[in-house]
């Protein structure tokens, strides 16, 4: 018996108790599992984004619509960002006081590591996981900006970008979209656990969970 013919008849068994019918594939399989850990109120999910958040090493700010200029001024200051790279979509106001680097579809990678920081808003955060998801909207620019640049304020609009679990946040993102998931900084460990951050991502990572919009 050949490789192919083991692999094959492995498959077939696999398979046997699987109804050969025309069914959907969305209704064959049961979805009926527990979309969310227990029940929260709105503060409570926010509260659990940031406490995650925080548990990744992402440095968490809260701010309402009024004060968020003054916050990302202040934050840009703090890091001694010259420039920041600022998607076609952002509003222009969110961002003062620092010279703004426009997202350019011939932007090479070097003038983007040139760049002191990004500013980007979101499409989803789950508060279980601590995650902020990217779909490349236009006030989230390109993927390759958020991977670049060694520092990424991200805005996320509270409560209503807010969800509880992974579940819920899937059925609110377009899976033919260019999906970015971020759990904080970018970080890796070697063979005998010692972390480095930075390696393919930001090295800090800030979110603003911006009340009142």
């Amino acid at each position: 018996m050949s490789s192919r013919e083991l692999i094959l008849g492995r498959v077939r068994r696999a398979i046997a108790d699987v109804q050969q019918d025309d069914t959907p594939y969305e209704q064959a399989i049961d979805r009926s599992y527990l979309r969310e850990h227990g029940a929260r109120s709105l503060a409570e999910t926010v509260d659990l984004l940031a406490e995650n958040l925080a548990d990744y090493r992402a440095i968490v700010h809260r701010a309402d619509t009024e004060g968020l200029p003054s916050l990302l001024t202040r934050l840009l200051t703090e890091r001694g960002s010259r420039t920041v790279l600022v998607p076609q979509g952002l509003p222009s106001h969110w961002v003062e006081g620092v010279e703004q680097v426009r997202d350019h579809a011939q932007s090479t990678p070097r003038e983007l590591d040139g760049v002191d920081s990004v500013v980007t808003a979101c499409a989803v955060a789950i508060a279980e996981t601590g995650t902020i998801v990217l779909d490349g909207s236009p006030n989230q620019g390109r993927r390759r900006i958020t991977l670049i640049p060694d520092h990424h304020i991200c805005v996320v609009r509270v409560p209503d970008q807010v969800v509880s679990s992974v579940p819920q946040a899937m059925g609110r993102l377009d899976p033919t979209r260019p999906l970015t998931w971020i759990s904080g900084p970018s970080a890796t460990s070697d063979i005998e656990l010692d972390r480095v951050e930075g390696v393919h991502g930001p090295r800090v990572l800030e979110v603003v969970l911006l009340s009142g919009e």
